[in-house]
């Protein structure tokens, strides 16, 4: 093994103040840090100034730099650096981090994981949407709307995602959402499933519109999602109403979207 040491850290859903103590605590021993697009910029005050901060965010349509990234890793963890990996949420949970983890396995570099809080179960929190409750969900399924094109069944099977939980947790979803949502409702999903759509969730940006699915697939008067965005489809959604307690300025978040009722129905 390399003297050096890559740590692949989960930035967390974009409030600083989510990052955890083991991952504050790796930053501020960092020689290299390697971050994505989504980490805050206040995470990063973190890093000493001495340190080397290289910028390795993807944009969804701008191409795949992953090698590019997993060979810097390489690299400067073989020059005998304590290098830093800092990814948004967690890095195992759609954020590739299995694969920067296998790639550095096979060039014999040593490497450790740090969990990250996940934006799919904080963008909920932070909009009052229990991903389970005893009164309307006992399952969830998280899953993303965006897959690699090297994966052999492609993307994911959304009519049987219908009815593998009662809670559907969509992440990387915002452009092909219509489409998604029509495959929801043929897999045996009501078209009035409520749904919470939170946009940079915990962020001072955040917004959280409430919907159905219905609205969704109805492509010439659904709504229009942009990313970064976590979208909530079941039951629970509907709670974003009563439970939402994230304000910004002392304004609340929440804005409820209501469909014409032949879109709901």
């Amino acid at each position: 093994m390399s003297k050096g040491k890559v740590y692949i850290v989960g930035a967390g859903p974009g409030d600083p103040g989510l990052l955890t103590m083991r991952g504050a605590a790796l930053l501020a021993g960092a020689d290299t840090v390697l971050y994505d697009r989504l980490v805050d910029s206040e995470v990063l005050k973190l890093v000493p100034l001495g340190a080397r901060k290289i910028y390795v965010g993807k944009v969804a349509g701008s191409g795949d730099n992953q090698g590019k990234i997993n060979e810097k890793m390489a690299s400067e963890a073989k020059k005998g650096r304590v290098v830093v990996r800092l990814k948004g949420g967690d890095p195992f949970l759609f954020g590739r981090g299995g694969e920067e983890a296998e790639f550095l396995r096979r060039r014999r570099v040593a490497y450790e994981i740090v969990p990250g809080v996940s934006s799919s179960l904080a963008g909920a929190a932070y909009a009052g949407v229990p991903l389970t409750h005893r009164d309307y969900s006992s399952s969830v399924l998280i899953v993303t709307g965006r897959d690699a094109p090297s994966k052999r069944k492609g993307i994911a099977d959304w009519k049987s995602a219908a009815k593998a939980a009662e809670t559907v947790v969509i992440m990387m979803g915002a452009g092909n959402i219509a489409e998604t949502a029509k495959r929801l409702i043929e897999g045996g999903m009501r078209a009035d499933t409520p749904v919470a759509i939170i946009q940079w969730a915990t962020t001072r940006r955040q917004k959280v519109r409430t919907s159905y699915l219905g609205v969704l697939a109805d492509a010439k008067r659904g709504l229009t999602v942009e990313p970064p965005s976590v979208i909530i489809i079941g039951a629970v959604a509907s709670l974003a109403k009563k439970l939402d307690w994230f304000k910004v300025d002392g304004m609340t978040t929440l804005q409820e979207t209501s469909g014409s009722k032949k879109a709901r129905n």
